[in-house]
């Protein structure tokens, strides 16, 4: 996927009845289906039944089995609720007979409340001044693990721009922070909000474990490490531009038995808190 509108032709799933959405699966770079696809597509599936105007505003989901590429993904959508505020959706999403992964989303209607958020720091370096995943294979490709190269020059509809780059050859501990500045690649002007928090959705399972392996980098990375989501979890505050760029703040403040836990806020350019997100994933040290 090269821009936006492929990332919109996936999340555009085929309806087989009421209750059924059949999805198909493009790669990130990895063996199996990406963990942020199978949450934007089921949200996309749970979105097709909301039909009072209600507005998403928290998701939390567990990843079951690695997604096989090679197979169209079903999407099955429970109404669980509709009360006088709030809507319920449970989607299940299965290859076959495979159950890979489970959604729960809440929708509300839109009402009047008190208001506050908090901000990021002014001073983090903005992304006119820092380089790409692009940028950084044509800078630093010869020195790059091969497997990191691999990864980074898969062709994607976002642009990522981290503030800090981390030097995969300098073993060295890092603190658990991580600041990754983004953008989608196309128009995004005529995009409604149900689709802009797809997107968000889908970009936010990216980047986000990157803190869980910074304490240890001295002896931890993604050539050593089994890594994959375990569950995720979103709550979206605002509506917001994508046409700009926006940044995603994470932090890690645990990783214990095999497992590491990340939180993160994603901010407009003007500091607007627009979405939270946690995660939980596996980061298991390979054997030799």
């Amino acid at each position: 996927m090269k821009s936006i509108e492929g990332l919109i032709q996936v999340l555009d799933l085929t309806q087989k009845s009421e209750s059924e959405f059949i999805g198909i699966s493009k790669t990130i770079g990895s063996p199996n289906v990406f963990g942020g696809q199978v949450l934007a597509q089921a949200l996309s599936a749970a979105n097709n039944s909301i039909h009072n105007h209600r507005i998403l505003h928290s998701l939390h989901a567990y990843f079951l089995e690695a997604g096989n590429l090679e197979l169209p993904i079903s999407y099955f959508v429970n109404k669980m609720r509709d009360g006088g505020s709030f809507s319920t959706r449970r989607v299940t999403a299965k290859q076959g007979d495979k159950t890979i992964f489970i959604l729960a989303a809440s929708f509300h209607k839109k009402e009047e409340g008190h208001e506050h958020q908090i901000k990021f720091e002014s001073n983090i370096k903005q992304p006119e001044e820092l380089l790409s995943w692009d940028d950084m294979v044509v800078q630093f490709g010869d020195f790059l693990p091969k497997k990191l190269k691999h990864f980074l020059e898969i062709e994607r509809p976002i642009e990522f721009k981290p503030t800090f780059i981390v030097n995969p050859l300098e073993k060295k501990d890092l603190p658990p922070f991580s600041d990754v500045w983004f953008k989608v690649k196309g128009e995004t002007k005529e995009l409604n909000l149900a689709l802009k928090q797809q997107i968000l959705t889908y970009i936010s399972d990216y980047n986000i474990l990157n803190s869980t392996l910074y304490p240890n980098a001295s002896i931890a990375n993604f050539g050593n490490t089994q890594m994959a989501s375990l569950d995720h979890s979103m709550w979206f505050f605002r509506d917001f531009d994508l046409d700009d760029w926006m940044l995603y703040k994470t932090e890690s403040p645990n990783a214990l038995g095999a497992r590491g836990f990340a939180r993160g806020n994603i901010y407009s350019k003007s500091g607007d808190l627009i979405a939270s997100v946690a995660q939980e994933g596996l980061m298991r040290p390979l054997k030799k």
